[in-house]
């Protein structure tokens, strides 16, 4: 079964060997990546591999700024893609954490009972007070996130989709695929959630611009969940911040995304049934002396990107804020306080 893996990137070079080596130990098999605009030796690392025939790497062919719906479409006239049984779109900050069988994509496509499409729910890790970057894997750093059957006072949490080969398929969006308007009814895919259920009709369809892209959590993750790590450390989510050389000078910063994925009320170390393996497959990979020294010198950048930024008063004053937030997502203080359930 080939599985490809389609992501697109942007300074992720401390992050590629263990999310490469991870949805290897999965099933995935093949990788596409299109990168733009590193300076942290993204690129370098991924031409790197793709020379020795591990990943195929693209330059991103957006003209303007909508980066990822721009690389998704140019995917799909991919060989890697067009060969694939099945296709993964997903970012390098999202761990498929399978529960069904030996935690493969085999078994979890099986447990679905083989339907052309999966759509995983997210749950969102939070930072767990880590404020320091450490070179070493993420899915054995961060355990604890928000109760997954709610986010954010929500019911619906959003999804990613693994697609198969016979999805009449329109076009890739980044979270699930979309087949054409008037598409009669006994040709509409059969698709499932993660506990091999189907999908809710809406959802299917995208007749609510409020569920194109997700729906209730709750029963849905028997068989999978998607692991987010949208935060990792503080230092590195100051990094992420500085994407795009936003120009932050006399403004004020917006913490609401932190906070709305830094709810530590629940623990969850099921996925790191693979870090043995995944430690042994990192450190395969990095036997090859070029492979290592990329990946050091992409965490030398980091680290080198992210004392640049706390020497800017406004970035430091930004890891300040969000070292001092509250690790409740926005309202749920003011609720508690009104409430009288406070301390």
């Amino acid at each position: 079964m080939r599985v490809t893996a389609v992501t697109c990137v942007k300074n992720e070079g401390p992050f590629l060997l263990e999310w490469i080596a991870y949805n290897r130990l999965i099933g995935v098999t093949d990788f596409l990546f299109y990168s733009n605009d590193c300076d942290d030796g993204t690129d370098a690392l991924l031409d790197a591999l793709a020379a020795r025939g591990m990943v195929v790497h693209l330059p991103n062919p957006a003209k303007g700024r909508n980066y990822q719906m721009e690389a998704l479409k140019h995917s799909q006239r991919q060989e890697v893609v067009q060969a694939a049984d099945w296709v993964w779109v997903a970012d390098v900050d999202e761990f498929l954490n399978i529960h069904a069988g030996d935690h493969r994509i085999p078994a979890l496509i099986d447990a679905c009972g083989d339907p052309q499409a999966i759509s995983v729910t997210f749950q969102f890790f939070a930072n767990d007070g880590i404020a320091d970057f450490e070179d070493a894997p993420v899915i054995g750093q961060f355990t604890r996130s928000h109760n997954p059957d709610l986010w954010c006072a929500e019911t619906a949490i959003e999804v990613k989709t693994l697609v198969r080969r016979d999805f009449p398929l329109h076009y890739f969006g980044a979270h699930r695929p979309f087949f054409r308007d008037g598409l009669p009814s006994e040709k509409r895919p059969r698709w499932t959630d993660g506990s091999g259920r189907d999908v809710p009709h809406k959802f299917l369809v995208a007749a609510n611009p409020r569920r194109i892209r997700k729906f209730p959590s709750g029963g849905a993750r028997d068989f999978a969940t998607l692991n987010h790590y949208a935060l990792r450390s503080l230092d590195s989510y100051l990094v992420k911040n500085d994407r795009g050389d936003v120009n932050r000078e006399n403004r004020a910063f917006d913490d609401t995304y932190w906070r709305e994925r830094n709810d530590p009320a629940w623990e969850d170390t099921s996925i790191q049934r693979h870090l043995p393996a995944l430690r042994d497959a990192m450190a395969e990979l990095c036997a090859d002396p070029e492979i290592a020294a990329l990946h050091t010198e992409a965490v030398r950048l980091h680290r080198a990107k992210r004392d640049a930024l706390m020497a800017k008063p406004d970035y430091a004053r930004m890891y300040d804020q969000l070292r001092a937030a509250p690790a409740l997502p926005p309202g749920e203080p003011e609720l508690i306080e009104q409430l009288g359930l406070a301390s």
